[in-house]
């Protein structure tokens, strides 16, 4: 009996750590929650509402390359053509231009795979982590991806583009790990954080020029398409949604979750402050950012930070936050703390949206303490203890232990 436990165990081991099968489970459900979502027919967002399409956010972002061209507000309400807003920079309409030269049963599988892939291929561009640990993340992330896919959302390329970024950085690729971070916070804002990485790694000089460089050439691609003072109209429009939104509501966040939990009036900016401390902290240790496992917890760090101190948070956006919970818990120590944490992340965080968690329990506790988040902001403060407490002779103790 134990020697064929031992055998499923090593069969498993070998399944999991090969890279061409978590490349065609990957594709497979790309292209699933793609089909899924054309042929579900459509849906309206309050009764007697309009009807849209069940893939409503991918029409949103192919539908603003038209209005760019065409000289009109990215930043108001086309109800005749979606629900909701747009809330991407005017770079990221004339990037989505490409996909939307294409009839929507295509560009949307696209759409899918070029967040599938870029994640994937991200992932196991990583130094360090084995391909049982890479094929693990994957795994680990894959609900938290097919949620966000089903909602044609870009989070999964963010999440991409962040891990991209360290690995690139550690290979000393700062040209293109500068394009991964200008290219994220193009798509959201959020995505600035990312540039604490850069603090790690010598040059920064560099790091700065190059991010000037795709910077400017970022922000000048809607000059393909419109004038200047078009472009200074969109930029306004732009700005005063983030204003507007800013107040709009807590999300799946620490703020949140501190309304959910003590009910009361929660001041976003003193919490996002509160938070940005906390981040800091660590970074008094300048002398282990040569070490692999301080930068490396940094990279999961900033996965966490912008999502639960993002106030609009929603079930989509964890496949980032998800994405740092794996790669923190593959290359962490394996004591009960830490599984408990990443149990209570898969349960959760994962699980809960999903038909496989029960309903009532869902409805009844999980929505109303915004559970959802709650393993997110414990992890995220176990890394910071992480960092805070790491010594170079951790290091290799911690990765053996993986």
């Amino acid at each position: 009996m134990h020697k064929w436990f031992s055998n499923i165990s090593i069969s498993l081991k070998e399944i999991i750590g090969n890279k061409r099968f978590i490349i065609g489970l990957y594709i497979v459900f790309a292209l699933a929650a793609g089909v899924q979502s054309l042929l579900s027919g459509t849906k309206t967002f309050y009764e007697g509402g309009n009807e849209y399409s069940k893939y409503n956010n991918y029409t949103i972002f192919e539908k603003s390359f038209d209005h760019l061209k065409n000289n009109q507000d990215l930043y108001i309400l086309y109800p005749q053509e979606h629900w909701d807003l747009y809330k991407y920079t005017p770079t990221f309409s004339v990037f989505f231009g490409v996909i939307a030269i294409f009839p929507d049963w295509v560009g949307l599988n696209l759409w899918n795979l070029l967040n599938a892939l870029v994640l994937l291929f991200a992932v196991y561009y990583l130094p360090r982590l084995s391909q049982f640990q890479k094929g693990l993340v994957l795994l680990f992330v894959l609900i938290e991806l097919i949620t966000s896919m089903q909602n044609a959302q870009s989070n999964a390329l963010i999440a991409g583009l962040l891990v991209f970024s360290f690995g690139l950085l550690e290979k000393k690729r700062a040209f293109f790990a500068a394009f991964c971070i200008v290219f994220s916070v193009f798509i959201k804002l959020f995505g600035i954080v990312g540039f604490a990485l850069f603090l790690f790694y010598p040059k920064k000089w560099k790091l700065a020029l190059y991010s000037l460089f795709w910077t400017a050439l970022l922000f000048a691609l809607p000059l393909l398409y419109i004038d200047i003072e078009q472009y200074m109209i969109l930029v306004n429009s732009y700005l005063d949604l983030l204003a507007n939104d800013h107040a709009t509501s807590y999300g799946y966040s620490v703020m949140g979750w501190l309304h959910s939990w003590f009910s009361a009036g929660i001041d976003k900016n003193f919490v996002v402050l509160a938070g940005v401390l906390l981040f800091l902290i660590p970074l008094y240790k300048i002398r282990m950012y040569k070490e692999f496992m301080f930068r490396y917890l940094m990279l999961t760090s900033v996965l966490l930070w912008i999502v639960i101190f993002n106030h609009k948070a929603e079930s989509p956006t964890f496949i980032i936050a998800m994405t740092g919970v794996a790669l923190w818990f593959v290359f962490s120590e394996k004591n009960v703390l830490n599984i408990v944490l990443f149990t209570g992340a898969f349960i959760f965080t994962s699980l809960s949206p999903t038909d496989l968690f029960p309903a009532v329990l869902r409805e009844e506790f999980v929505k109303p303490f915004a559970l959802k988040v709650f393993p997110c902001i414990l992890i995220w403060m176990k890394v910071i203890y992480d960092l805070i407490v790491l010594t170079p002779n951790q290091t290799t103790s911690q990765r053996s232990g993986s």
